[in-house]
């Protein structure tokens, strides 16, 4: 099974407060996030493809000595994930795992949604409602009916992790419609528009996973990363 770890990007919204350093990068307990994830991983008998762009010498380094293959997307200030994801295209077979490289998870959340034998699953958290980034309106049996970052709070159900497993019998149609939406020159969306697609169709569902009940973070601000800080200062505090 491979995993993609998706390091493109800029992130405008924290660039200012950490110039010139790929968020996926910033270091937790002396090491860095993608580098973490990668070890998490690869200990799980995991093949890595890591899509880099912005500062991709420092994704490099974050990750040297670890067995992984690289693609670039040079593009990457003119684009979005979905371009990155795309410049990797060749790597998508079997079942695969994607995922934003700023997102902070436990070996317990990669498992669970490794585990999950549904086709097309994506990692959220019930949870999380009234705050956050990007949300989810789903049926009663957590299928995707609704996504968007303003989607009114009373239709809420969830907020999106950024994560998802896409199974082997899935995996061909996933990417003949990637490489659709790139032909059509939809390169501005995100990885995730790609499932999205197919939840507008409603004829193959997009499930999910809540994983609420773990710690779990996105870096899109600072103050997401000094809340990973804070947890793993808490966790070693009670270590003691």
């Amino acid at each position: 099974m491979k995993a993609f770890l998706l390091a493109a990007g800029v992130g405008n919204r924290i660039s200012r407060m950490i110039k010139n350093v790929p968020k996926s990068t910033l270091p937790i307990n002396d090491k860095p996030l993608i580098r973490i994830t990668a070890e998490m991983l690869l200990g799980m008998g995991m093949e890595i493809v890591v899509v880099v762009g912005y500062q991709k010498e420092k994704i490099f380094e974050a990750l040297d000595g670890l067995d992984v293959t690289y693609y670039t997307n040079p593009f990457y200030k003119l684009t979005n994930s979905i371009a990155s994801l795309w410049f990797a295209k060749d790597e998508l077979e079997g079942d695969v795992l994607i995922m934003n490289a700023d997102v902070f998870v436990s070996e317990k959340i990669l498992r669970g949604i490794l585990a999950d034998t549904r086709d097309n699953v994506m990692a959220i958290d019930v949870t999380r409602t009234k705050t956050g980034d990007y949300f989810f309106s789903t049926t009663e049996s957590g299928i995707i009916r609704k996504y968007g970052k303003d989607i009114p709070l009373q239709e809420r159900d969830c907020e999106y992790v950024g994560m998802a497993k896409v199974a082997s019998v899935f995996t061909p149609r996933f990417k003949e419609r990637l490489e659709a939406l790139i032909d059509g020159q939809q390169y501005n969306l995100w990885w995730e528009n790609v499932l999205y697609s197919f939840a507008d169709e409603k004829e193959h569902p997009i499930y999910t996973m809540d994983v609420g009940k773990e710690f779990w973070s996105e870096i899109d601000f600072f103050d997401d990363y000094e809340r990973i800080l804070n947890y793993i200062n808490g966790q070693s505090k009670n270590e003691k």
